[in-house]
């Protein structure tokens, strides 16, 4: 990939500011980053989380891993240095949602504790939320909803997550949701508390 940063550019100041956009929503933008492994449930977890949001009146928006490679990141493997890529654009997509004054879900299995790092490092302090889907693989082989383990075992796809590529789990993240036995509604229940537990929700809390 050619890594050259465009030159002779200016950053310009718009005069709406991010305060005045989440005034006007009666939110603050924030991420919610959800990681794990294949089949463990993040994409349905986020769009249960979103649509929790929406009848709560909050402006929402899910950028799920599989939708984005359809479009923005069509042109992207899944090698690490493509992995680390779809991440980096990603994270400049939902930066911008953010500052948008949305609540922003992503749903990408991001197995490198770096590149989630470096997502964090875009919001400011206590806008991320790294939530951490954990369904052990044995699980997620079980589901299997693509047949994407089954390929991956008879060597039909390489550098897949959990087989012969790292999955590096978070650390210290800000949720850890152990999704093998509970409805995904429960799941995004325990999120959107913490959400308002941190004053997200409230309207003016802008």
């Amino acid at each position: 990939m050619d890594n050259q940063k465009a030159t002779n550019i200016t950053r310009h100041a718009g005069a709406v500011s991010r305060k005045d956009r989440s005034q006007l929503l009666g939110q603050k933008g924030c991420l919610v980053w959800l990681t794990g492994l294949s089949g463990s449930g993040k994409s349905t977890i986020a769009f249960e989380l979103e649509r929790l949001l929406i009848e709560r009146g909050r402006a929402a928006y899910v950028l799920d891993g599989d939708n984005i490679r359809h479009g923005l990141n069509c042109n992207l493997g899944f090698s690490d240095e493509d992995r680390a890529e779809n991440i980096r654009r990603i994270t400049e997509v939902a930066a911008l949602f953010v500052d948008a004054g949305l609540i922003t879900i992503t749903a990408f299995i991001s197995p490198f504790r770096a590149d989630r790092d470096q997502a964090r490092s875009k919001l400011a302090d206590g806008e991320f939320f790294e939530v951490w889907v954990n369904t052990s693989l044995e699980v997620c082989e079980q589901r299997d909803p693509k047949g994407l383990y089954k390929k991956a075992r008879a060597g039909e796809i390489a550098d897949f997550t959990g087989i012969d590529s790292p999955y590096e789990a978070p650390n210290n993240p800000e949720l850890a949701i152990a999704n093998e036995q509970g409805p995904p509604r429960e799941a995004a229940q325990q999120i959107l508390d913490l959400l308002d537990t941190r004053g997200f929700l409230a309207p003016g809390s802008a």
